[in-house]
């Protein structure tokens, strides 16, 4: 069965996604690309990984009592992500706006994938996803990633950390293999489906520039109509 994210989607609006592990500031960047599209006058739609009210509060459930094995965890995540999609993705891409998703599939390709999911099995379960327009990569080394979230707050999570996996005792330590294995993840992704890299231990400023340009190249043949009816306005933030 083919893969929808495995070719160029026809839908009129545009999706742009940005990844990176945590501390990498892509969201910083993403919400900045939003008030610079808004200020544009386009039609932007914003929305996040594990934000869907149906699995929510299971998932902080789950990993509160870490109860969740690694096939559960990807399981719910990819419930989350689906209802999501139907929800709050394809209608405004439908309705020709933009979407900007902080994070997507390849979260879970890279996540999972390190907690020891098969990667077939991943791809194949998101295979109902669309490939993005616009796919950001935000690479920052590790130790740049721990000061930025330990400057914002005390301590670490425990599944940000991946001490779930039994990897230290140590919730640093145990956070510098974690994720050094999702940015090992990552690099393969960047090749296997064309994400672009960015460098997030640049200035803020310099990455949006960065990241504008790119925007604007992609925006090159996007056209939006001058009016919204009243079911694409629901979608308007």
């Amino acid at each position: 069965m083919p893969r929808e994210f495995e070719a160029p989607h026809k839908y009129p609006g545009k999706l742009i996604i940005v990844e990176g592990i945590d501390g990498s500031g892509k969201s910083t960047q993403l919400q900045l690309l939003q008030k610079w599209l808004g200020s544009l006058n386009y039609r932007v739609f914003f929305t996040e990984w594990n934000s869907s009210a149906l699995v929510n509060e299971l998932i902080k459930r789950g990993k509160k009592k870490n109860l969740l094995t690694p096939a559960t965890f990807s399981i719910l995540h990819a419930t989350d992500f689906a209802d999501r999609f139907a929800q709050l993705i394809m209608p405004p891409l439908k309705a020709g706006m933009i979407i900007l998703a902080d994070r997507y599939i390849y979260t879970a390709f890279a996540r999972d994938a390190v907690r020891g999911v098969g990667r077939d099995w991943i791809r194949d379960l998101y295979g109902f996803a669309i490939k993005p327009d616009l796919a950001l990569y935000f690479k920052v080394p590790i130790e740049v990633s721990l000061k930025r979230i330990l400057t914002g707050r005390p301590t670490l999570k425990f599944h940000e950390a991946g001490m779930d996996l039994g990897l230290s005792e140590d919730p640093k330590e145990s956070f510098r293999i974690f994720q050094t294995r999702i940015l090992d993840e990552y690099a393969s992704l960047t090749t296997e489906y064309g994400l672009t890299t960015i460098d997030a231990s640049q200035s803020i400023l310099k990455q949006q520039a960065a990241v504008r340009e790119l925007a604007k190249n992609m925006l090159k043949d996007y056209k939006q109509s001058a009016f919204l009816s009243k079911e694409e306005n629901v979608y308007v933030k």
